[in-house]
């Protein structure tokens, strides 16, 4: 299963808020800088890149000059409306350094659901490959109500992996990979090479995401879920780890690889 990594071309790599920030919700610009460096090695290599980000509301928090992030959704959604245009200036800044061009992505449910605007979506991210452009892919958090939206970015990231046909899904978290117990409550364990997805990864999964953030480890095995309907290989893996994109390309045993249950055992 590691192997068939090597051949991925269109991957899409989505970063969680818990490496873009650092714990008082700010950007971590050291970690954009080295994150930004690989993506445009591999870009370079002929892949065709997509970027699923978190960090908007980050952004927005330190534009702004806050000390927290709010809880209040209207809050929050305003600070994603500043602090988009801001993640945005990063991520051309840092990948322009490196002569690559980006283009952003804001999405809702309903761009994912109804067939003419899926269709739609679809046809915008084939063009952009095509230019060699690297589309950089949010929830439209400042539009979306309750009823509307994805929810999390796991979930965005394998709807959008299922919806272009792409060969690789990385996971970027705060975490090694998905343990066979709490690791915060059962310490010593390492983290699962493979992860079969049979009944009750989710229980195993148990436990939330960073206070920061809005997916914990249930989500990245739903996400790997709706991967393995279109037979996606999904990896998660630290994000903060040096190397970690070039590591999980070359087939080396980093981080958890979801496969479906027939292929793997826990």
């Amino acid at each position: 299963m590691r192997e068939r990594l090597k051949q991925a071309k269109r991957m899409i790599i989505k970063v969680g808020t818990s490496t873009l920030t650092h714990p008082s919700g700010h950007l971590h610009l050291g970690r954009m800088e080295a994150l930004v460096r690989q993506m445009a090695d591999l870009h370079a290599e002929g892949r065709q890149i997509v970027l699923v980000t978190s960090g908007a509301v980050g952004a927005g928090l330190g534009r702004l000059g806050l000390a927290e992030r709010p809880k209040e959704v209207a809050a929050k959604q305003a600070l994603a409306a500043v602090g988009q245009g801001v993640l945005m200036q990063r991520y051309e800044g840092l990948f322009g350094e490196y002569n690559r061009v980006v283009g952003q992505v804001l999405l809702t449910r309903q761009d994912l659901e109804d067939p003419h605007r899926r269709e739609s979506a679809t046809e915008v991210f084939e063009r952009m490959l095509a230019w060699g452009v690297i589309p950089i892919v949010n929830e439209n958090d400042t539009v979306t109500s309750e009823e509307i939206r994805v929810g999390d970015n796991d979930t965005l990231s394998a709807r959008v992996a299922s919806l272009i046909g792409a060969d690789l899904l990385i996971l970027l978290s705060d975490v090694d990979g998905l343990y066979p117990a709490d690791p915060r409550t059962t310490p010593g364990l390492s983290p699962m090479l493979t992860a079969s997805l049979s009944e009750g990864l989710e229980q195993i999964a148990g436990g939330a995401g960073s206070s920061n953030g809005t997916g914990g480890m249930v989500t990245k095995v739903a996400a790997a879920r709706i991967c393995a309907e279109a037979e996606i290989p999904v990896v998660l893996a630290r994000g903060e780890r040096p190397g970690v994109l070039r590591e999980i390309v070359a087939g080396e045993p980093v981080g958890t690889l979801f496969v479906q249950a027939k292929e793997g055992v826990l």
